[in-house]
Order: C-alpha cells, then structure tokens, then sequence
C-alpha cells in the first residue's frame, strides 16, 4: 500500500486577465501555497510544475526557473504536459512520488498566461492539443468538437440546450461567490441561448474563457504532515485513464473512456463509491462537457446527467454539488493550473476557506480535470481529516 499523503497548504491567483508574466503569476501561487503550509522553502524536497503555453511568454524548461526563484535552485524540478488535463496529470506525479517514498514535501504549481496572444493566436495553440493530422490540422477546432458531441448526446438522450444552458446559470451562479473567478457575471438560460453562436448547439456561455492564472499546493507525508500541527486534507484516490486521441477514433463520442478509467481506479483505491462524495470539481470545459463528466463518474446513470441538471441536482445545495468554485466556465481555464485549481478548492472547503461557497457537512471531494477532448484524464479523491 502507498503511504498516506496530505494536502498541506495551498494558494492561488485570480483567473483572468493577468499583466504579470508566466513566473510572476506561478511565483505569486507558489509563494501563497509555502505560507498557507507554514513552511520555507528550503523545507521543499521536489517541485512539479505544470504548463501548456509557456512558449508563448517565452518560457520553457519552467520547473528549475520556479525552484531558481524561491530560492533553491538544487531543488529537482519537473515539467508535465497534458494538455487542458495538466494540472491533475502533474498532481497525481507528485502524489505518487510522496506515496512511495522519495519525498516527504513536495510543490506543486499550475500556471498558463495565455491571453496576451489575443483570440486568434490562443485558438491555433490550443487547436495543437487535439489530435492535430485529424483534428486541428483540418479545422476541427474544440468548440466544434465538443459541439459534435453535444448532437449526438442530444439526438441519443432526448437533451436539450436549454439543460446546457442550465449547466452555465449554475456555475456562474457559484463563481458569484468565489473572488477569484475570471467571470464573475450572473447569467439566465435565456442569456445563454442568446449569446452569439460558436459551433452549434453550443453558444458563447456554453464556452469556458482562456484564462491566465496560477495555482499551487504542498503534498507531504504523514510524518512531515505531524510536525506542521496545521489543518490538512488527505488524499485517499487517485486514478489516470486514456481514451484514443481524436474523437473520430472512439466507439461512442457521448462518453470519455479516460474519465471511466480514471475515476473507478481512484474509487477502488479510496475504497468509496460515488455515492460517498459530498461534491466534485468536475472539467467543464463547455457545458456538455459537464453533463457527460458527471455520468463517466458515476453520480448518475448514462442519459440522465442533463435530466439530473434540469432538477437541480448538481446545484450547491442538491445530491451531489458540481463545481462550487464556478469551474471552467465561470472561475477560469488557465489549463496549466486548472486541474490544481481544483484541489486548492477542495482545500479551501475543507479548511473553513471557502466563504460563502461552503459545501455543508462535506467530508469526501472528487476533482476531475482531462486534456483536449480527453485523450487523457486523472481522478482524485480526497477526506477532510477533523
């Protein structure tokens, strides 16, 4: 068995717009995370660091900068790339390095600065993450993508767009209460099916924006956490799945293989089953994405997730709350950070920091965060420990 590992500490910028560069923004987060944790630097052993752009703010080979700047440079740093799925993908590397051992505190660091290089250019770099010789060298863009799953799941299950609108009126409705959030802007349905069309059915509400933004965590060991006498989150799951890379290439568009095989290995590993999670922090890249993301993790039977929306079953206060930060939609998708984005919202629900986004009584979270259209996916699970 892994040995137990604890979220410490964790810290983040605003998502949005941000005029400080790529190391500045992952410095902020970082710098946020140590304090939270109530360590130093020189306590960190590792750093992880994930990113999909840097190239764009002229930096690659990012983890040794990041270590350079907090001042430990002999500090081992890795880079992971995972396209929209980074963040977790880089989590569950740094989780597994605590767990078996080699660590006893590590950091680990989101970041992506992304909307200096205006719509266009932001389009064509996140146009690479797809299955480029199929996809995004032949226009495929992913509006157009996820609007292909969105027919097909429409025509197969009876949705409609209204249920994808209802997805958008919820998550803006959460990102009201969370400063941080790129898009703090309450919406109706009605707004959503009036918002300019991307790629049919989807509209400019059913779409998260691009995002800049850094979040970090501190992982530690059970003995490191000890000696910290501070709040902590355990993590108890953790699962990856993959799924063919183009969607042209997968048996049925209306569900993410990936999400399936990460989240029944993180289930199987916490010893839970979806029925025990108090709340999720799910990748909601465009509003189907959400809809599908809660039926590949097991809160509700295939075809039903639009139905469970329409009832408000995912709302703050229904069966099973999805997205209590806002999640892509309305909090941000700077993808580097968004999947750390998510733990750190955990952390904060956990720890009495989420104010006035509490989920009540919550003792059990899930974050599930996946690249392009979900080639790739990781799952955690994560116990409030008293």
């Amino acid at each position: 068995m892994p040995n137990k590992v604890f979220v410490l500490g964790a810290g983040s910028t605003r998502y949005g717009r941000l005029n400080e560069g790529i190391i500045e923004i992952a410095m902020n987060a970082s710098t946020d995370a140590i304090e939270s944790a109530g360590i130093r630097p020189k306590d960190i052993e590792a750093g992880y660091i994930s990113n999909v752009f840097g190239v764009s703010d002229r930096q690659v080979h990012m983890a040794p900068v990041i270590m350079s700047n907090l001042g430990i440079p002999e500090v081992p740093g890795l880079s992971i790339e995972s396209a929209c799925g980074s963040g977790s993908i880089m989590f569950r590397e740094a989780f597994a390095n605590v767990a078996a051992g080699f660590y006893d505190c590590v950091l680990a660091t989101g970041v992506e600065k992304i909307t200096h290089t205006g719509t266009i250019q932001s389009t064509t770099l996140f146009s690479y993450c797809s299955d480029f010789f199929y996809e995004g060298g032949n226009g495929a863009s992913f509006p157009g993508l996820f609007a292909s799953i969105a027919r097909a799941y429409m025509a197969r299950y009876k949705a409609n767009e209204e249920d994808l609108a209802r997805v958008a009126v919820k998550n803006h409705e959460n990102g009201m209460l969370n400063p941080k959030s790129h898009v703090r802007k309450k919406i109706t349905v009605d707004d959503v099916l009036q918002s300019p069309v991307v790629a049919s059915p989807l509209k400019l509400y059913d779409c998260c924006p691009f995002s800049d933004g850094a979040s970090a965590v501190i992982l530690c060991s059970a003995d490191f956490a000890k000696k910290s006498g501070r709040p902590l989150v355990e993590v108890v799951g953790s699962g990856r799945g993959a799924s063919p890379a183009a969607v042209q290439g997968r048996e049925d568009i209306t569900t993410i293989p990936s999400s399936v095989a990460a989240a029944n290995q993180a289930y199987k590993m916490a010893g839970v089953t979806p029925k025990d999670i108090d709340f999720a922090e799910v990748h909601d890249c465009f509003t189907i994405a959400e809809i599908i993301d809660i039926e590949d993790l097991g809160f509700f039977k295939k075809g039903e997730g639009a139905y469970a929306v329409r009832e408000g079953a995912t709302s703050r206060s229904g069966e099973i709350p999805i997205n209590p930060s806002g999640g892509l939609k309305s909090k941000g998708h700077p993808i580097g950070a968004t999947g750390i984005g998510q733990v750190v919202e955990v952390f904060e629900q956990f720890t009495g920091k989420a104010d006035g986004r509490v989920i009540k009584d919550a003792e059990l979270a899930l974050t599930h965060n996946f690249g392009a259209t979900g080639a790739s996916s990781a799952v955690h699970i994560f116990k409030k420990v008293n």
